[in-house]
């Protein structure tokens, strides 16, 4: 009776040692070969706008599963403009937004909203500047005394002036805003304006028009200009520095995929956002087109110097440093994992992305 009993309460103790080692960590269970399973951590959900153009290393990282890999479901957040999407941000309705430009941002940084730029998406746009089919140019002083059909928040061009030697940008040229890019174009048909400025997305529709041509592109006037910077409230980028590196991560693989594989992401992107591959050729293939994860901080403090000389920042501005929201070191730790972790597929290009990174942020 006594070696029964004895016998149960070493079976009884075996069972509450292995229960006990089981519930001290959340490492795995067994699955029933006996095998040691892991057990993934919870997925963080990532509420983000992304314009209605998109975002193509978004794109791959979900096509890839690199947003996988790093745990990161992402919630895609829509919005009508980029003022929409920078509402949205400052009242807490989205997490990320990545496609708004960087006169956005940084005029709600001016303005007293906490916001903190951790990343990039187009260094450039494919944005041309188109006149009557015929006309001559010889560069941004051309503009000068003509009408412009581009809002002049838009920095490359009021900087370009500038450096022409005029201290007055917004008096040397005539600006002509239009809300939509499409009614600038016909302003330029109709003969209204010398000049227009058109987004990205207008590519295909001007490179099949005989009535205009492209002078230049918004880069030819100031390479690395910043087109899209990402950013987050500053207190949300300060609770989930993990989250904003992993995203970061998984963007940078996706940059490194999508600079050799350029015709596929065309046809992915082009699906992703339900237009016409050569549409999206149109300005992808482009060499004016240029995208990257890094927050190019010197160019967004230039932007900030240009707006606060044209008047196109709140009077708060002189108060803010605008390299307090500016955060390079969550990309630099992104940029050391991934480059250990992945660097040995593409070392060319993570070498690249911190002679990058040293050019645009030291």
């Amino acid at each position: 009776m006594k070696k029964k009993l004895f016998a149960v309460l070493l079976v009884l103790l075996m069972v509450v040692s292995v229960t006990g080692c089981g519930s001290g960590n959340n490492a795995g269970t067994t699955d029933e070969t006996g095998g040691k399973k892991e057990t993934k951590a919870k997925e963080t959900v990532v509420r983000w706008n992304s314009g209605t153009s998109g975002n193509v290393l978004m794109t791959i990282a979900e096509e890839k599963g690199y947003f996988d890999d790093e745990n990161l479901k992402i919630e895609y957040v829509s919005a009508d403009a980029n003022s929409d999407a920078m509402t949205m941000l400052a009242t807490d309705k989205v997490d990320v937004v990545s496609n708004a430009g960087t006169s956005n941002p940084l005029q709600q940084i001016a303005s007293g909203i906490d916001l903190t730029i951790f990343g990039g998406h187009m260094v450039t746009g494919c944005m041309p500047v188109v006149a009557k089919k015929g006309t001559k140019w010889n560069g941004p002083e051309d503009l000068i005394g003509k009408k412009f059909a581009c809002n002049p928040s838009y920095f490359a061009f009021t900087g370009a002036i500038m450096d022409l030697g005029y201290d007055e940008p917004l008096e040397a040229v005539e600006w002509v805003s239009f809300t939509d890019y499409n009614d600038a174009l016909a302003a330029v048909v109709r003969g209204e304006v010398d000049y227009a400025l058109m987004g990205t997305g207008q590519n295909y529709t001007v490179q099949n028009m005989d009535e205009v041509e492209v002078m230049c592109y918004q880069s030819d006037i100031m390479p690395n200009y910043s087109c899209c910077r990402m950013e987050s409230q500053t207190k949300y980028v300060e609770e989930n520095p993990e989250t904003v590196e992993s995203i970061l991560v998984a963007l940078l693989r996706a940059q490194s995929y999508y600079e050799t594989h350029k015709e596929e992401a065309v046809k992915l992107h082009a699906e992703k956002i339900n237009a016409e591959e050569d549409y999206v050729a149109a300005y992808m293939l482009d060499e004016h087109y240029n995208v990257n994860v890094d927050p190019l901080k010197n160019s967004v403090v230039r932007a900030w110097g240009i707006l606060e000389k044209t008047d196109f920042l709140d009077e708060k501005a002189k108060d803010t440093d605008i390299e307090d929201h500016v955060n390079t070191e969550l990309y630099t730790n992104a940029l050391k994992t991934a480059t250990e972790k992945y660097g040995k597929d593409d070392p060319a290009f993570y070498e690249k992305m911190q002679t990058f990174y040293d050019e645009n942020n030291l």
